[in-house]
C-alpha cells in the first residue's frame, strides 16, 4: 500500500473546503483536496447559491418588464426558451468552476478527484477513476456539506418529486407545482418558476413563511409573493403523496381540514441533512450528535485531535460565507494562530422578490432575551433612489441599544438588501453607535442612505421621514 503524505487533506471542495485549502497554501503548508465531483465548488456553485441566483436573475428580467409600462416602456410578451436559459446557468457554473481550479494551481494545491473515506485517523483512502489512493496526512479538514432532505413518506421515486438539485436543473416548466416548506429555498424557487408561468401553492407546517426573519421584513415579500403565487399556506402539513397517472396526488391538512390535491410536480424544499454517512468516521475519534451533524469546538476542531470540520457538516446556519469564516479559523489554529469562531456577525440573505438581508440580532430575538432596545424604521417609501426602481416596498431597521446606542442589529428587506446588509456587519463589528452611521454620509440619490436615514430617524431629525425622537 502506497501513501502520498501531505500536511493538510481537506475533503470537499465547496467553499468552505476550497477556502481552507487555498488558505493553508497561502500560509505555506502542502495541501491536497478531494472532490468526488468533477467541478470544484460543492452545493453552492453547482446546485445552491450559484444556479439559483442565475435563475432569480434571469426570471427577474421577466417581471421587470413587465412593470415597465408604468414607465411608458412597453415589451411584447418574453420568449423563454428553458434550454437556452439552462445552457446560459451552466456557462456560469462553468466559468467558476474553471477558476477555483486554476486557483488551486496557482497555489499548488493537488486536486484528487474521487470519494474520500477515513481508514484512522491519519489515513484518507480515496476512490479514483485511476484506482484506490492513500493519504497520510498530518491534518484533516472535513467539509463535505449537506444535501436535500427527503423524508421517506415523500421518496416515490418518481421525477415528477423533486428536490432543490433537481429544481435548478429547469427541465421543464409544470403548469401546477407545488413547494412544500416556506424556508428561503421554497420561497426562492417558488420566486423562479412563477415567474416562468407555473401556477405554485406553496405550503409550510409552521405558522409563518420565512420564520427566521422578523415579521415586518417579511411582509413586502409575502405581498409579492401573493401577487405571483397561485396561494401562500401556512400551518399546513403534507401527509401523503401517491402518484396518480402524470400527476402527484397530495393529501394535506390545512388548519384541521383534509384536503387531496393533484399537482404536475412538487418541490420538496424543508430543509438539508449532513453528509456524514460513509466517510469512515467510525474508524476515527470524531462524534457526531443526534442529527449526524460532526460535533466541534469554537476552534472547528472535532474529538480527534487530528481532524476538523466545517461548513454544512457541523450544522448550524447553512451559509456558503459562514463555512469559508470557519475555513479560515480551522486554518488558523491548524498553523498555531488564535482563532475561535465566537461572537461572529454572521449575515442572512433570502434573495427573494424582494430580497430580505439581516445580521446582528433580530427584533424578536431581542425580545425573547429581554434586552433593552430601541428599533428604528425607515420606509422605503420616502426613498428616491427605491422609486426609481419602483420598488418602494422596503425598509431598512436598526435595533439599538438605548444606553450606549450602539447597533445591536440591522434588518434591510428591499432592492438589492442583500448587497447592503454588509454596512449594518462592519457596524456592528467595529461597535458602530447609530450616531456613527447617522453622521457618515451617504451618496444620493442611492439605496444605502437609507441605513443613514434610519439612523438619523433614531434621532428624529430624518429629513426624509417623520419620527418619534427616542433620545
Amino acid at each position: 500500500m502506497q501513501f502520498t503524505e501531505t500536511e493538510i487533506v481537506v475533503a470537499g471542495a465547496g467553499p468552505g473546503g476550497y477556502a481552507a485549502a487555498f488558505y493553508a497554501a497561502d500560509k505555506g503548508k502542502k495541501v491536497i483536496l478531494v472532490e468526488q465531483e468533477s467541478r470544484l465548488g460543492g452545493v453552492c456553485l453547482n446546485r445552491g447559491c450559484i444556479p439559483s441566483k442565475a435563475l432569480l436573475q434571469a426570471t427577474g428580467l421577466i417581471r421587470e418588464s413587465q412593470e415597465a409600462t408604468h414607465q411608458g416602456i412597453s415589451f411584447d410578451p418574453p420568449r423563454i426558451s428553458i434550454d437556452q436559459m439552462r445552457a446560459w446557468k451552466d456557462s456560469i457554473l462553468q466559468k467558476l468552476g474553471q477558476g477555483i481550479s486554476g486557483l488551486a494551481k496557482q497555489r499548488g494545491v493537488e486536486v484528487w478527484l474521487g470519494r474520500g473515506h477515513f481508514e484512522d485517523s491519519q489515513t484518507l483512502r480515496v476512490e479514483t477513476p485511476e484506482g484506490q489512493k492513500f493519504i497520510r496526512y498530518q491534518q484533516a479538514v472535513v467539509a463535505v456539506g449537506s444535501k436535500p432532505a427527503m423524508p421517506k413518506v415523500f421518496d416515490l421515486g418518481n421525477p415528477r418529486i423533486m428536490t432543490s438539485d433537481e429544481a435548478l436543473e429547469i427541465e421543464d416548466v409544470p403548469e401546477n407545482l407545488l413547494i412544500v416548506g416556506g424556508g428561503y429555498i421554497g420561497m426562492e424557487l417558488g420566486t423562479v418558476y412563477a415567474a416562468l408561468g407555473s401556477k405554485v401553492v406553496l405550503v409550510e407546517a409552521a405558522d409563518t413563511i420565512l420564520a427566521a426573519a422578523d415579521q415586518d421584513l417579511i411582509q413586502p415579500v409575502l405581498r409579492q409573493a401573493r401577487k405571483n403565487f397561485k396561494e401562500l399556506r401556512a400551518k399546513t402539513k403534507v401527509q401523503n403523496m401517491a402518484t396518480k397517472g402524470k400527476t402527484i396526488q397530495v393529501t394535506m391538512e390545512v388548519e384541521g381540514e383534509s384536503r387531496v390535491e393533484h399537482y404536475d410536480k412538487v418541490l420538496i424544499s424543508i430543509g438539508r441533512v449532513p453528509r456524514a454517512e460513509d466517510l469512515g468516521l467510525e474508524n476515527t475519534r470524531v462524534e457526531l450528535d443526534a442529527k449526524g451533524y460532526i460535533k466541534v469546538d469554537p476552534q472547528q476542531r472535532t474529538a480527534d485531535p487530528r481532524i476538523y470540520a466545517i461548513g454544512d457538516i457541523v450544522g448550524g446556519a447553512m451559509l456558503a460565507h459562514k463555512a469559508a469564516k470557519e475555513a479560515r479559523i480551522a486554518i488558523e489554529v491548524i498553523t498555531g494562530e488564535s482563532s475561535a469562531f465566537k461572537d461572529i456577525v454572521m449575515p442572512a440573505v433570502v434573495f427573494t422578490n424582494p430580497e430580505i438581508a439581516w445580521c446582528g440580532l433580530t427584533e424578536s430575538e431581542a425580545k425573547s432575551k429581554g434586552l433593552d432596545f430601541k428599533v428604528s424604521r425607515f420606509p422605503w417609501t420616502a426613498s428616491g433612489r427605491a422609486l426609481c426602481f419602483q420598488r418602494p416596498d422596503g425598509i431598512t431597521k436598526l435595533i439599538v441599544d438605548p444606553e450606549s446606542e450602539r447597533i445591536l442589529g440591522v434588518g434591510i428587506c428591499g432592492h438589492h438588501a442583500g448587497d447592503m446588509i454588509s454596512e449594518g456587519v462592519l457596524a456592528i463589528e467595529m461597535g458602530a453607535t447609530a450616531k456613527d452611521l447617522a453622521e457618515s454620509v451617504h451618496p444620493h440619490p442611492t439605496l444605502s442612505e437609507t441605513i443613514m436615514e434610519c439612523a438619523e430617524a433614531y434621532y428624529g431629525f430624518s429629513t426624509h421621514a417623520y419620527s418619534k425622537r427616542y433620545l
